[in-house]
């Protein structure tokens, strides 16, 4: 096989068009064309000779540089590159000279959450940071209406099925329960992350959540970067974002290590 041959679905990302989980459904989908004929999964090309389109569009044959960011996402952004409904998106935030590249959410807030995002154009690391088996762990502060009680924090990490998925987080701690056993903020872990997981969760135990921050992804914190901000990931700062943090145990603290 010829060396300069890859995967149409690596290049694809490459080329800042989307994730590669995202190109493997627009080739089951049929929209990508290779020198005139339908796709396959799998099926590899050398970008200098063969022509490749996606929906109906050449594919650039140059790939994007690999820049991969940290950003400060402020509630009423939505995490999407185009939506007719919401003119203003994270990607809003990019200095101006950032902009005529094709970023990745590699793990997406919902338009009403806050906090900590990771924005990249290598379409490789996007789908390592989203796929399951490599629990990138996600920790988020909490704020609900009602304090939430201490002895209820197993239902979190047991969690429920909604429409036959099942909602759940990994860890859950109180902050500042004092003698009441019960507070209003909430440390909470996950590693999967399904669309407003935490908001279902709760909102199936009958809590409000008032504000949802994700303040860590992996080793990387939010600290030091300022509401819609950023910072640039070396590549030691990316190889932490699969590291696993340390979690010290609070006094009311629940996880799916020791709960069964």
């Amino acid at each position: 096989m010829d060396s300069s041959e890859i995967r149409v679905q690596k290049l694809i990302a490459d080329a800042g068009v989307c994730s590669r989980r995202a190109a493997d459904a627009l080739i089951t989908q049929g929209e990508v064309w290779i020198n005139g004929k339908i796709a396959v999964l799998g099926q590899k090309v050398n970008p200098l000779v063969d022509k490749i389109t996606v929906a109906g569009k050449p594919l650039r044959s140059t790939a994007q540089p690999k820049i991969t960011l940290a950003v400060n996402k402020p509630r009423g952004l939505i995490c999407s590159n185009d939506d007719p409904y919401n003119p203003e998106t994270v990607f809003s935030v990019l200095p101006k000279e950032l902009r005529k590249y094709r970023f990745f959410c590699a793990g997406r807030l919902d338009k009403d959450s806050e906090g900590l995002l990771i924005l990249t154009t290598d379409g490789e690391l996007a789908n390592r940071l989203m796929h399951p088996s490599n629990h990138v762990v996600k920790r988020y502060h909490v704020s609900l209406s009602d304090p939430y009680p201490a002895e209820h924090l197993p239902k979190l990490i047991r969690g429920v099925v909604v429409e036959g998925e099942r909602l759940k987080v990994e860890r859950a701690t109180l902050i500042g329960a004092g003698p009441s056993k019960a507070s209003t903020q909430l440390d909470v872990h996950m590693h999967h992350g399904k669309k407003r997981e935490i908001r279902q969760l709760f909102t199936v135990f009958r809590y409000e959540v008032k504000r949802l921050r994700r303040y860590q992804i992996g080793s990387i914190r939010l600290q030091g970067i300022p509401l819609r901000g950023g910072k640039q990931l070396s590549t030691k700062d990316i190889e932490l974002l699969f590291k696993s943090p340390r979690t010290p145990r609070g006094e009311h603290t629940v996880s799916s290590d020791t709960h069964t």
